[in-house]
């Protein structure tokens, strides 16, 4: 049962490394809540978002069911060059831009309408969609990530890991909801999760290519070996 530490330590790291930053914008659009936009719509909003990117990311574990693991490995590369670059190119954190939220007027008259006839659930009110949108913009590099990840684990090991990361989605909400009066805490919480996430990915793309032995691979594919 070794393995279910090991896949438990590695999906709380990603899961910290690739949602913390959502605490910015969840925290801002739980601020933003009105007698129209509740915070149902975020909660629902984030965990569809977020679903949207694992239901892509699964392509990656479909691939890697037909696909030589030796060979879906060299996936590993990707994240571990992001790495390599955010070392490299990391930008001062007072100068990372906070992402855009937006939420409908609650006095325009035509969303007034619109909600108004709508019966449905929250799960296809308009409000909701806007969070998932948020959710996807700033998750889109998650997928360069989950990709090979996915990839390149067993089924178990994989259900493990979206347990946690949804684990993490959920305490995320939950904080981001307490920190309504204090947004700015997110922010610095977020910058110093932020500086950690280059070697996380290092970490992570050496571990993808050694588990699977994909480094003799590229020991092949190198000229002079």
């Amino acid at each position: 049962m070794d393995w279910v530490l090991s896949t438990l330590v590695l999906g709380m790291a990603i899961a910290t490394a690739t949602t913390f930053d959502d605490n910015i914008y969840l925290t801002l659009f739980f601020s933003k809540t009105n007698h129209l936009f509740r915070p149902r719509h975020v909660i629902v909003g984030e965990l569809i978002g977020f679903t949207g990117l694992i239901l892509i990311s699964l392509g990656g574990f479909l691939a890697g069911l037909m696909i030589d693991h030796a060979w879906i490995g060299l996936l590993g590369l990707l994240p571990l060059a992001m790495g390599v670059n955010a070392l490299i190119s990391r930008t001062p954190d007072h100068q990372e831009p906070l992402p855009e939220v937006r939420v409908a007027n609650p006095d325009h008259l035509p969303y007034r309408e619109l909600r108004s006839r709508s019966l449905l659930p929250t799960l296809i009110d308009p409000q909701t969609y806007k969070v998932s949108a948020v959710t996807l913009a700033n998750g889109g590099n998650n997928l360069a990530i989950y990709i090979p990840l996915f990839a390149s684990t067993s089924l178990p090991r994989l259900s493990l890991i979206l347990a946690t990361c949804y684990g993490a989605i959920g305490l995320w909400l939950w904080l981001s909801y307490h920190l309504t009066r204090q947004p700015t805490l997110a922010v610095v919480m977020s910058r110093y999760v932020r500086r950690a996430f280059p070697f996380v990915l290092i970490w992570l793309g050496a571990d993808i290519i050694i588990e699977n032995g994909s480094y003799q691979l590229v020991y092949a594919l190198l000229p002079g070996f």
